[in-house]
């Protein structure tokens, strides 16, 4: 198939891409990578009047760090995420995730303000979003607007961004000394979408569980906080018995549905896999990079 007749407009600021898309009298979308939008436009599951592409708007772009945060700005690609020494050193959960993300010429092309815009429940960074207890940059006609992820992700496909809005920029925590991470997934191949996938962080003073943030993907129509196994964690050092009552803890956290590909207790009993797995991870770093 082949995608409905659209304009096209490039700005290069994002006050023109915000009034090019004020003054569109029918459906208007931001093109950023395009890596989702034209496959959506190609099998006609999108089909706006107006494609606006904010590929060359330089406010977008950038990867610094800001006192305690680092700040990753929307247009930074999957493979940039992958080989930035800024994010390596203060947001290294991101790193290791963007190795996971699809294949490299996807990672070339796709952006990180794209990938968190559309949502896609079986994605790796919005998750590690909730895991990296992260902050997003929201630009309008009225200004700007910052979200936590943990309100960001609403539905199936469906985040806080209101019509005409660009997610401009993402803040993280920077990564302090205590603090381990891992990330995992399981998919058939790889690169192909996960059956269930993990992002943790935590703080730990020794081998006791101060904080921890475990945000699983593709359970769910949105990535998912397991908040009561979190509860189980904190103020405790991983053991056999605390993991197994944390795996337990599942039940209440997540209820995934039946699919065309598995079961919902299937992946259920994969995600306590995998919480195992990635607690195990946690454990063995003792507070290295590792």
């Amino acid at each position: 198939m082949k995608a409905r007749p659209f304009a096209y407009t490039r700005v290069s600021s994002l006050e023109a891409a915000i009034a090019a898309y004020a003054a569109c009298e029918g459906e208007a979308r931001y093109l950023a990578g395009g890596q989702s939008l034209l496959a959506a436009l190609n099998l006609r599951l999108d089909a706006p009047d107006l494609l606006i592409d904010i590929a060359h708007v330089d406010a977008l772009r950038g990867v610094e760090r800001i006192g305690d945060e680092l700040r990753i700005g929307a247009l930074t690609r999957h493979a940039e995420v992958l080989a930035s020494p800024l994010i390596a050193e203060h947001a290294p959960l991101l790193t290791k995730a963007a190795a996971f993300v699809a294949h490299p010429a996807i990672r070339n092309k796709g952006t990180m303000g794209g990938s968190l815009a559309l949502a896609d429940p079986a994605s790796e960074f919005p998750a590690c979003m909730l895991a990296l207890n992260a902050r997003l940059e929201i630009v309008s006609a009225t200004g700007l607007r910052v979200v936590s992820a943990d309100d960001f992700f609403k539905d199936l496909y469906e985040t806080a961004l209101e019509p005409g809005e660009i997610l401009s920029a993402i803040r993280i925590p920077i990564f302090t000394a205590g603090q381990r991470f891992t990330f995992d997934e399981l998919a058939r191949r790889r690169g192909d979408y996960a059956i269930v996938g993990l992002a943790a962080q935590g703080a730990f003073t020794g081998e006791r569980i101060d904080s921890i943030r475990l945000a699983f993907f593709s359970v769910a129509a949105t990535p998912v906080r397991a908040r009561a196994a979190e509860d189980v964690l904190r103020g405790k050092a991983l053991d056999s018995a605390v993991i197994v009552e944390a795996q337990a803890a599942l039940d209440a956290d997540l209820e995934p549905s039946d699919d065309v590909h598995v079961s919902g207790a299937s992946r259920l009993h994969l995600a306590k896999v995998m919480l195992k797995r990635s607690l195990l991870a946690l454990q063995k770093q003792g507070g290295s990079l590792t």
